[in-house]
Parts: C-alpha cells; sequence; structure tokens
C-alpha cells in the first residue's frame, strides 16, 4: 500500500477512489478526472432513480462504462464492488478520521437539505428530522459504515491483482495528491 507522498509505479489508466459515505469520493473523483483527462461517471448517478429507487439499468451501465481503456469512478454498492476492483488499476483510499467525515457528511447533508439540492434523477436530501427515523439515514449509515472500509480496502489490495492502493489519511493528504504523485506519473516522461 502506498502513501501520499509514493510516487506511483506507473501511469494508471482505469481509478478507483474508495472510502465511506462522506469521505469526499465524489469530489476527489472530479479531481482525478481533471489532472488525467479521464472520463469520470458518478457511480450514484447510476445507482439511483427516481424516489431514491434502484435502477434496472445499474450493473450494465457500470460493466460499460469500466470496458472502457481509461476511467475514474467511485467504489461502492456490493454489487459492482468486485468487478470494479478487478477492472482498476489503482484505488485510491480516503481513509479519513471518523470525526472528519462525520463533519463532512453532516455539513454536506444538510446544506443539501436546506437548499433542496437536487442530487441524481430528481432525488432530494429528505427532510432532516429523518435522521432520527430513518436507520440507513445518510449521517447514520456513515456512521455505521465506517470501520468497514480498511477490511474491503485489504481485500480488494489482496484479491484483484495487480492493484496499486493508495491510502490517503486527512484533508491535506487528499488535497494535494492529484497535483502531487497523480499528476507526476502523468508528466514524467
Amino acid at each position: 500500500m502506498l502513501t501520499a507522498s509514493s510516487p506511483l509505479p506507473s501511469r494508471p489508466q482505469r481509478i478507483l477512489v474508495a472510502g465511506g459515505s462522506g469521505s469526499g469520493k465524489s469530489t476527489l473523483a472530479a479531481r482525478i478526472a481533471e489532472v488525467t483527462g479521464y472520463p469520470y461517471q458518478e457511480i450514484d448517478a447510476l445507482y439511483h432513480g427516481p424516489d431514491w429507487t434502484p435502477r434496472l439499468s445499474f450493473h450494465d451501465e457500470v460493466d460499460a462504462f469500466t470496458a472502457l481503456p481509461s476511467w475514474v469512478m467511485e467504489w461502492q454498492y456490493t454489487s459492482v464492488r468486485s468487478l470494479l476492483a478487478e477492472r482498476a488499476d489503482l484505488m485510491v483510499w480516503l481513509d479519513l478520521s471518523r470525526r472528519v467525515v462525520m463533519r463532512q457528511v453532516v455539513r454536506r447533508t444538510v446544506t443539501r437539505a436546506r437548499r433542496g439540492t437536487e442530487l441524481w434523477n430528481g432525488n432530494v436530501e429528505p427532510p432532516l428530522r429523518t435522521i432520527f427515523t430513518d436507520e440507513d439515514h445518510i449521517i447514520r449509515w456513515a456512521w455505521r459504515t465506517h470501520r468497514d472500509w480498511a477490511d474491503r480496502v485489504t481485500e480488494a489490495e489482496r484479491d484483484a491483482q495487480p492493484l496499486t492502493v493508495v491510502r490517503l489519511r486527512s484533508r491535506v493528504e487528499v488535497d494535494a495528491w492529484p497535483t502531487g504523485p497523480l499528476h507526476d506519473a502523468f508528466t514524467a516522461g
């Protein structure tokens, strides 16, 4: 497993961004796509249909997108997680503290709920009061699943060879990595 300052062994072609809900996967994936020029597909937009129902075409669309020679996508959803890991050659793991992740997910959720921000396919954050009634409310989900990511990433690194994993452990590392080691891999002669 590489650290935030480790040089990449080669120029990656298929890049996953892993981490818990609210860790900043989509934001980092979009930045990686800017640096690399690769197509980026937000996986939530493929998964969530109207009224938060899973889209029947989800697996086929993930399969088609990851058949491209180069791409950037978040690593989530159990039904496609192994497919994604098998096709990727680089995984960037946002291993941020629970405190940081919870601060980010609460801020993001509250802001989206208050503004009525449309997320995917007409969906908006539910009313904030649902944090108390919905066991799978995104804030409760982020708290409950935070520890699961270490095992998932370790398993993927072991099983999906060759897969290089870069572990980013702070916001400073997350902010610096795309213009540091990633950029260097694309500008090296």
